[in-house]
């Protein structure tokens, strides 16, 4: 389930409930619903997503249930009739839910994910759906264009301190990796997800110690497999570097055979790193790992990368784990057909001034194409009783379904997966 979320059931917008109250009023509670969950915008400058969080969601809908103590809560607002309160309290999630594989490149208006389940039920997963699904999506996106500009270095994720709460930090941890980052920073979501953690020590060892050669010899006496040292804590090419230069020698001369390992929090990178890999060469130790933070984004790896730095790995924190310049996904989720009072299904299509907000009606199945090479050549929405013209088969090779993956949910546990 979601990294914090024990009790998901109230995860939710409040007309959710009042819907789902209006639908048990109506009869309609066992009414068959379709809805569609997709995004109509990327983040800026990114070709493609990665969509991600869907394992999360999943877990959270099988425990999706109302406790005692949240049907208190909301016995105590005088909205709903006890009868409904009953209702809720042996409320599960039956649905059908067909989804692309997470870590899957993902385009706009392609759906995502399909819900097909009873009316209320459908209806009120929404907000926990997109509050799931669009931050990891997010999140792994991001962590992706690091990657690509980091041209297959290792990152590391360590956005902890800066991610909007607990539970964004855990849940970013795992879309990060999700994306490609190589480690992360966060010991919780190494060990709920088995992700390779990575760390150093912080200016405040150095600050704590007489002096910085002092620091870094007690640091590699306590981790002397591997210690990766912080060198500009106060002058990084007249202090950090000579002493962590001098501590590694010591080691050297005692048998030890690591590789040395540095870390830059500061200053310009591109100059310091260059001049750093020289030092530390010149001093004996070839191919030093260097490995540089500061607040980074694709932006500043890829012009990092132009100016000719020494760097080898990256350390991303706030503008991963944040979203950097795009806040959140716009992912949207939308009935796409559902039951009339006489039992057959009815496309539901949303009607809007502004046109882009219009939506495609019937339920859709979208397929991928690969060219000759293959390559991606585009996904392609087809409805759900439409063959595959033969003429697309001919000039296209169809890779599969995009939503082949179908996971579904009998008596609020998983059922099975094809």
């Amino acid at each position: 389930m979601s990294a914090t979320l024990k009790h998901p059931a109230l995860l939710t917008d409040l007309y959710q409930l009042t819907m789902l109250g209006g639908h048990f009023a109506l009869g309609r509670k066992s009414r068959r619903a379709v809805f569609e969950y997709f995004f109509r915008k990327l983040p800026p400058h990114a070709g493609y997503a990665i969509f991600a969080g869907l394992e999360d969601l999943l877990a959270a809908l099988e425990h999706l249930r109302f406790h005692d103590d949240e049907l208190d809560y909301l016995r105590s607002l005088g909205l709903f009739p006890p009868e409904f309160l009953a209702f809720l309290k042996d409320f599960r999630f039956h649905g059908d839910v067909w989804a692309a594989p997470e870590g899957s490149a993902v385009f706009p208006y392609v759906p995502l994910v399909r819900v097909d389940a009873a009316l209320p039920e459908a209806q009120l997963v929404e907000t926990l759906l997109l509050n799931v699904l669009n931050y990891q999506t997010l999140i792994a996106t991001k962590a992706a264009r690091l990657v690509e500009a980091a041209e297959g270095e290792p990152v590391i994720e360590f956005g902890l301190r800066r991610a909007q709460g607990p539970d964004g930090g855990l849940c970013g941890s795992r879309a990060a990796f999700i994306g490609g980052c190589e480690s992360t920073s966060n010991v919780a979501a190494g060990m709920r997800w088995g992700i390779p953690v990575r760390g150093t020590h912080a200016h405040a060892w150095v600050m704590s110690f007489p002096s910085e050669r002092e620091a870094f010899r007690a640091y590699a006496k306590v981790y002397p497999r591997a210690p990766l040292l912080l060198v500009d804590t106060y002058d990084t090419l007249r202090s950090g570097l000579p002493n962590a230069i001098a501590v590694f020698k010591d080691m050297r001369a005692a048998g030890w055979e690591g590789r040395a390992a540095i870390r830059l929090d500061s200053g310009d990178l591109a100059r310091l790193s260059i001049e750093a890999h020289r030092m530390l060469e010149a001093a004996g130790f070839p191919d030093p790992l260097i490995v540089a933070s500061n607040d980074l984004d694709e932006e500043l790896v890829a012009d990092l990368k132009r100016q000719g730095a020494k760097i080898n790995c990256w350390g991303i924190g706030t503008k991963l784990i944040t979203g950097g310049d795009t806040p959140a996904l716009g992912g949207v989720y939308k009935l796409a057909a559902f039951e009339t009072e006489a039992g057959a299904m009815r496309d539901a299509m949303k009607l809007s001034g502004n046109p882009e907000k219009t939506t495609d009606p019937g339920i859709k199945v979208p397929l991928r194409f690969l060219d000759a090479q293959g390559r991606l050549a585009g996904d392609v929405l087809f409805t759900a009783n439409e063959s595959l013209p033969e003429s697309a088969a001919r000039v296209l090779s169809p890779d599969r379904q995009f939503s082949g993956r179908k996971l579904a949910f009998a008596g609020g546990r998983r059922g099975n997966r094809c």
